[in-house]
């Protein structure tokens, strides 16, 4: 097995990382990330297939379940914040295990809640975990993926959020209608089983260990892992080589990304997250509602269009899984972002006339929003070093979380101003237009190391 001498730098440490063949270490550990990251997804999407229900038990206004929704759209954002700076001081791996944990015991303490303001307040909680796991556990499958296929790996993983919105759409269709709301976020819980599991099975970033000062444990944590990766291939490992050995020039202070360099990579991919979410939650959080209340379905076909959704998201985030590596990150985000924006003005321009037809649309609409996400998830870590990659990455769930809340009470001051459906996603198609025309200023990361990129 060859390693590096003596003290080893980050570029180092990141060559050796980059030698590194795919093997049963990266499923592993891409595993047990992503089963977190599913249950974080299974978590986001409870409340909306609750509301028909609690809607009509609570006897809510709109106003009342635009409360709902936001509660737990202001934990996540507030935790977004709190764990990009988690990430980056106590490390990927630590942090993402305490959002687990605090999402599940929220989830559960959901459950047992007897009252909107009740409900709110631990929703509030939950999405505090939430908001902190999903981007520093995408920071974390960033770090240990190699260069020349990063979007690949990174997409591959990212399509468990989409999968775990589905089974929170597939497990609702049956749990909701027979077996009641509280039992959806008692399965929300279930998670607290990996909080502990996740430290003792996988490794901190070697990246984020060297970052920190910790030379000897970044030493021994690539060792492990390339014995480990040795046992599983057979095979001796490659030099690195000494083209991917580059050296970061950071300090890791937060003003770091407002200067510079970073300042048009923070706009731009600030904008694309607010965008992206704006419209996606927009739709997503209302849909089951919007039939149930619109169109005078019943609570099981609402949730089957919710569901089918949920599965052509799923379907375009492998579709720019796929591509994304060839055809550049500018590319999939630009051509995503325009595709959203043509399928709700078509919609519009239509006229919404029934629950199939906009079943149909938004099922299209998520084919594009969802490659949209899962893209921006692998593109926010790129853009930053290792000393704030984490708080960059988090900076951006900040303000897709600003888009989680504006996007739903955008609509809902809609409805409830008595406005039509056209005018919702007439409006959703024109913020689409917006983030398609700032798709074009986004930096290309397509093949280069992380080191490269913030060298």
């Amino acid at each position: 097995m060859t390693t590096v001498a003596g003290p080893p730098a980050l570029g180092a440490i990141a060559a050796r990382l980059e030698r590194l063949p795919h093997s049963r270490w990266h499923v592993k550990v891409r595993f047990l990330i992503g089963a977190v990251t599913f249950f974080e997804a299974f978590d986001q999407l409870l409340t909306a297939s609750a509301l028909p229900v609690l809607t009509k038990q609570w006897h809510l206004t709109t106003g009342q379940a635009t409360f709902v929704v936001t509660a737990g759209s202001i934990g996540m954002l507030l935790g977004a914040l709190a764990a990009g700076w988690m990430g980056d001081r106590i490390g990927r791996v630590r942090t993402v295990a305490l959002g687990v944990a605090v999402t599940a015991l929220g989830s559960l303490a959901v459950a047992l809640s007897n009252g909107i303001e009740v409900f709110s307040l631990f929703r509030f909680v939950q999405g505090l975990g939430i908001g902190g796991v999903v981007p520093v556990a995408a920071t974390y499958i960033n770090e240990i993926a190699r260069s020349d296929r990063r979007g690949r790996f990174v997409l591959l993983y990212e399509m468990i959020f989409p999968a775990g919105l589905a089974a929170a759409s597939l497990v609702a269709v049956w749990v909701v209608p027979h077996l009641g709301w509280r039992i959806m976020f008692v399965l929300g819980a279930l998670p607290v089983l990996l909080a502990a599991t996740l430290r003792r099975q996988v490794a901190e970033s070697p990246r984020w260990l060297l970052a920190r000062g910790r030379t000897e444990e970044a030493e021994e944590v690539i060792a492990r892992i390339e014995a480990e990766v040795v046992r599983s291939t057979g095979e001796p490992l490659p030099a690195p080589s000494p083209s991917a050995v580059a050296e970061e020039r950071a300090q890791g202070r937060l003003r770091e990304l407002f200067t510079g360099r970073y300042l048009r990579r923070t706009a731009v991919v600030s904008a694309l997250w607010f965008v992206a979410y704006y419209v996606n939650h927009g739709i997503s959080t209302w849909l089951p509602s919007l039939y149930t209340k619109y169109f005078g379905l019943d609570l099981t076909t609402a949730l089957v269009y919710t569901l089918l959704s949920n599965v052509t998201g799923l379907l375009g985030t492998l579709v720019v899984a796929l591509l994304i590596d060839r055809v550049g990150r500018r590319p999939a985000l630009t051509a995503a972002l325009g595709g959203t924006a043509v399928t709700l003005g078509a919609l519009a321009l239509a006229g919404v006339t029934s629950g199939l037809q906009v079943a149909v649309f938004a099922s299209c609409t998520t084919f594009f929003l969802y490659a949209v996400n899962a893209g921006l998830y692998l593109y926010s870590p790129e853009l930053y070093p290792t000393h704030n990659r984490a708080k960059g990455a988090a900076f951006g769930g900040l303000w897709n979380r600003l888009g989680v809340i504006l996007g739903p009470v955008t609509v809902g001051a809609i409805l409830g101003a008595g406005g039509s459906l056209t005018t919702v996603f007439a409006q959703l198609a024109a913020v689409a237009v917006v983030g398609t025309a700032v798709a074009l200023f986004a930096v290309e990361t397509k093949g280069r190391t992380l080191e490269e990129l913030n060298s």
